[in-house]
């Protein structure tokens, strides 16, 4: 019974600790996303103060999805430092919890808040962010031109000077368009021209168009083996268009996974992406596991100040060790599991060696 007791008081400080870090992390973010979003809206005398605030409430939670493990980590921190100053590690000792115990306790909560994280969190940011672009896209200088993939293939809508293009592929393969077909319209959206073609190269936004059929308004077609069409997009900006997956959820993710292999899009990212959202329960633990050996091992006399700049440092150090996995896995040096989990594979047998010995302190 007084074990139980024990138990629900770890669980309690230690989501007040975690709620009131995500709290300071939020204020940050909100302080400085809002400044952004102010600068950005500097030239338009008709958006007011408010919708700055509406469009920083919409992204706050994907920035809060991306930053949670460090959150986790200075959580741990202070949920520590509460214990320590008030010798509460030595109540619980003398009560049969030792530091390892206590420890796992602290890893099962973090485990169950990284799956309520993915499953529930994320489906919230991800649809509040998909808000936030639809929104500021409106505002965007570049929202005459879009990309889509679906079902049907790749759907293009661009201008160039003062005409209207939808250009609709089947397949992409490498730089080149596959099955295009290329409707071209005036400023008053009545139709100019038709094109046909088997391939395009879009490797440069002069694409070369080879085995071309052009079908003008009065029905007249001409074919051409080769000839160049310039538009405002190339296969770099293609697939930057599709860069931002925060804005889907995971069940949105794998459609539009099976939407690019449709089309022979890369689709790299998203599977880096997906793996990222389903190592976040392991993460938050490795994280807070580094934390609490962290705290265990530097000695009572260190201010609170140092603990916490040092778990600031390490967050940083850990953040460019993902990163750097991050790109070998985007640039197909390592394949894509290694990318995610390597890291997270190194970093747990760190924390192993670790809590060998961490009873005895």
């Amino acid at each position: 019974m007084y074990n139980k007791i024990v138990i629900k008081h770890i669980y309690n400080v230690f989501l007040t600790r975690f709620l009131f870090i995500t709290l300071i992390f939020s204020s940050l973010i909100f302080i400085m996303n809002i400044l952004e979003e102010i600068k950005f809206f500097s030239d338009d005398n008709q958006v007011g103060v408010g919708f700055p605030i509406f469009l920083t409430i919409l992204n706050l939670p994907s920035i809060l999805f991306e930053i949670f493990p460090f959150i986790i980590l200075i959580a741990t921190q202070f949920f520590f430092i509460k214990f320590q100053y008030n010798n509460e590690l030595l109540i619980f000792k003398n009560n049969g919890i030792n530091n390892l115990k206590l420890i796992s306790y602290i890893s099962v909560l973090v485990f169950f808040l990284g799956i309520i994280i993915i499953s529930i969190f994320h489906v919230i940011s991800s649809n509040m962010k998909n808000n936030y672009l639809e929104f500021k896209n409106k505002y965007t200088k570049d929202n005459k031109y879009l990309a889509v993939v679906n079902e049907n293939g790749l759907w293009i809508k661009d201008k160039l000077d003062n005409q209207y293009m939808i250009i609709h592929s089947g397949k992409i393969e490498k730089n080149v368009l596959k099955n295009l077909v290329i409707s071209i319209y005036d400023d008053e959206f009545r139709n100019q021209n038709n094109i046909i073609a088997n391939e395009a190269n879009i490797t440069k936004k002069t694409w070369q168009i080879s085995n071309a059929i052009i079908i003008d308004n009065f029905g007249k077609v001409d074919e051409f083996d080769n000839f160049n069409f310039k538009t405002n997009f190339d296969y770099i900006k293609i697939n930057s268009l599709f860069s931002n997956l925060e804005s889907l959820s995971i069940f949105e993710l794998y459609e539009q996974r099976k939407d690019f292999e449709s089309v022979g899009l890369n689709t790299i990212e998203v599977d880096i992406y997906l793996n990222k959202i389903f190592s976040i329960p392991i993460s938050l633990i490795i994280f807070s596991l580094l934390s609490s050996i962290l705290m265990l091992n530097v000695k009572l006399k260190k201010s609170k100040s140092f603990m916490i700049i040092l778990g600031i440092l390490l967050s940083v150090t850990i953040y460019y060790i993902y990163y750097f996995f991050g790109l070998l896995g985007a640039n197909n040096k390592i394949p894509i599991l290694l990318a995610i989990w390597l890291p997270n594979l190194i970093l747990f047998l760190s924390c192993m060696i670790g809590i060998v010995n961490i009873n005895e302190k």
